[in-house]
């Protein structure tokens, strides 16, 4: 526990900015062969100018198979600063690193050498279960009452997914987030509007859902989740759930506004089932009601359906599956990395409710074998800020 606060915690997104630029870069490694050698973290070393730049410079192997690491977070961020429950005292050290299918947790100490992290502590998912009644861990927050973890669904692999929070201090698990859920049953991404004291979920589908793959008659039949939810964040209550269509499936990645005077931000759909596009809808506050749009629409490309999966043949065409979205810390540009066609994209969001695209990438996708050339990667901007 530090005297004073972390140094690396900023009262505002602007001075965030104004930062040093981090040296290291931590990296979820999966095996990919099944359940032969265990996952690991990676350290890649970032710093411009290094002899090592680019290139793996620690590892820590996770000590059991099968975990499938996924998304992971910081302990602790400038959210402990948070006037009505803060932790100042915390230190941004400790790596938060779930497995989505085994629901372990692993607490990673990055300290005294950043380059080889050691494992201080694993939450075996017994003890995730019996405490919070969540399985499947997906997204971690460092928050301001305690480390967030957002879940699939209960250990069954069926329903509902939602929130469990972690204490600051010991990491032990303290149960499920909500109070009263409301209608919310699937889980899968959070974010939250601090200043407004909101916090929104999206949602994907229970384990039984995502596992094996997605399930082309649940999908066809729009069965996945297409909706967001809005919380009082304090209260850990829900407010209201917005609609987006049974046609939109799989409304995934959250990204709020970073400006804390701000309250909206994006969210990115996987596949319309109308036409096989991806979209980005925005949501923001009018008239103390939450309210959601598209304002961005990815179309699905022509392709020969011998190169298709057999689910795709009839539709000669790739859809963009849109996996994840960012936004950066300006809140100027929004990028897209769409799975299915390989396109990397960026959006001038200046004004969210009208983007202009400023930028595009194509590297591999579903049809197509292709790999950028090194030092061969630009954007069709003056600005070239990734």
């Amino acid at each position: 526990m530090l005297v004073k606060a972390d140094p690396t915690f900023y009262p505002s997104p602007k001075l965030a900015s104004q930062a040093p630029a981090e040296r290291l870069a931590y990296v979820a490694s999966l095996n990919a062969n099944g359940h032969a050698k265990a996952d690991a973290l990676v350290v890649v070393d970032v710093e411009s100018g290094s002899s090592s730049y680019g290139q793996i410079v620690g590892r820590v192997d996770m000590p059991n198979v099968g975990d499938e690491l996924h998304h992971f977070g910081w302990n602790a961020c400038s959210s402990a600063l948070c006037p009505y429950a803060a932790h100042p005292h915390v230190e941004r050290r400790y790596l938060i690193v779930p497995g989505l299918r085994s629901s372990r947790v692993h607490v990673i100490d990055t300290k005294p050498d950043p380059r080889k992290p050691q494992i201080v502590k694993v939450i075996d998912p017994g003890e995730v279960a019996s405490r919070t009644g969540y399985s499947r861990l997906h997204t971690v927050h460092c928050g301001p009452a305690g480390i967030y973890i957002s879940a699939l669904g209960a250990p069954d692999g069926n329903g509902p997914g939602g929130i469990l929070a972690l204490d600051h201090y010991t990491f032990e698990p303290l149960g499920r987030w909500e109070v009263d859920r409301g209608p919310q049953q699937f889980g899968y991404d959070f974010a939250w509007h601090l200043g407004h004291d909101v916090a929104v979920t999206s949602e994907w589908g229970t384990p039984k859902m995502v596992e094996d793959g997605v399930n082309p008659e649940a999908l066809l039949s729009g069965k996945y989740g297409h909706h967001i939810h809005i919380w009082d964040l304090r209260k850990r209550r829900h407010l209201q759930a917005l609609d987006l269509g049974p046609e939109q499936q799989m409304v995934l990645e959250l990204r709020p506004a970073h400006d804390p005077t701000k309250a909206y931000g994006f969210v990115g759909v996987v596949v319309s089932l109308k036409d096989l596009s991806s979209s980005i809808w925005l949501w923001f506050q009018e008239n103390e009601k939450w309210q959601i749009k598209k304002v961005i629409e990815i179309p699905a490309e022509p392709a020969d359906p011998a190169k298709l999966p057999p689910l795709l043949q009839g539709f000669k065409a790739v859809p963009p599956l849109l996996t994840d979205i960012n936004l950066s810390l300006d809140d100027r540009y929004l990028y897209a990395s769409n799975w299915g066609t390989g396109e990397f994209q960026q959006y001038d969001v200046s004004d969210p409710s009208h983007p202009k695209l400023t930028g595009s990438i194509h590297s591999a996708g579903l049809c197509v074998e292709q790999r950028i050339p090194h030092n061969q990667i630009s954007l069709s901007t003056a600005d070239r800020r990734w």
